[in-house]
């Protein structure tokens, strides 16, 4: 269990909507690269549905309907339950509930969109966190399991996951900096993400997107807060570290 203790995991133990982690400027995420260490927490959020009295009947019935309602927490949950009905350690299964609350609330926020280096954090934070899970085979069953109640595809986490990290090992401080100014899948996919980011799409900043990030720097060895700092200038991504959930 010893493994376990390579995330920081703030959030056990505690009540989890008095606590909420901000990246407030690039200088705190400089001073906390350095150490790299991942810290997840949960939040509270709300979701409130209102109908004006004086809207049509047409207008009440669109905002009724099924693919207008995203699931609630609970539905989420019990969908993770449905998919995997093996008992799971408590230790595991603890931070494993406050992890899928957490995604649940970035999954269904108005303006999130998938992308791989978000995959990438999450993949991180979840095999770092079961590194020492007594069976392999039920280990990539959970995220399996995990993942498809979020009504997502697992199998696209990996693939972009593994993509991302490939890359990443075959760069350098400079090259990851220059990925703007190069022709290739993976520079194509974090140019899409700057764009989004910038306003021209949607795009939901998070925990995750940022282990994502902070993974890309350390595969390339890209480990001098000067680097960070020029990535996160790049095309707005000053602006979406800055951005809460």
């Amino acid at each position: 269990m010893a493994s376990l203790t390579s995330v920081a995991f703030t959030s056990i133990g505690q009540t989890s909507c008095q606590r909420k982690v901000n990246v407030s400027s690039t200088r705190s995420l400089v001073s906390n690269f350095e150490g790299f260490r991942f810290r997840t927490s949960l939040f509270c959020h709300c979701v409130r549905f209102r109908a004006s009295s004086s809207s049509s009947r047409m207008i009440i019935q669109c905002m009724s309907t099924a693919t207008d309602v995203p699931p609630t927490v609970a539905e989420t949950k019990m969908n993770f339950l449905k998919l995997y009905k093996r008992p799971i350690p408590s230790i595991y299964n603890t931070v494993l509930q406050e992890l899928i609350v957490q995604q649940h609330l970035m999954r269904y926020k108005r303006t999130y969109q998938y992308d791989p280096v978000f995959a990438l954090g999450f993949v991180t934070v979840y095999d770092r966190l079961m590194e020492g899970y007594p069976s392999e085979e039920d280990r990539e069953a959970i995220f399996q399991a995990y993942i498809t109640a979020l009504k997502e595809d697992p199998e696209q986490y990996r693939i972009d996951a593994q993509k991302l990290e490939e890359w990443a090992r075959g760069q350098t401080a400079s090259s990851l900096v220059e990925f703007p100014s190069k022709e290739g899948e993976v520079e194509g996919l974090l140019k899409d993400i700057a764009e989004r980011a910038s306003g021209k799409g949607n795009f939901s900043y998070s925990r995750f997107f940022a282990v994502g990030l902070f993974r890309l720097l350390e595969l390339a060895n890209a480990t001098e807060p000067t680097v960070l700092e020029k990535v996160i200038s790049i095309r707005s991504l000053n602006w979406m570290t800055r951005t809460s959930i």
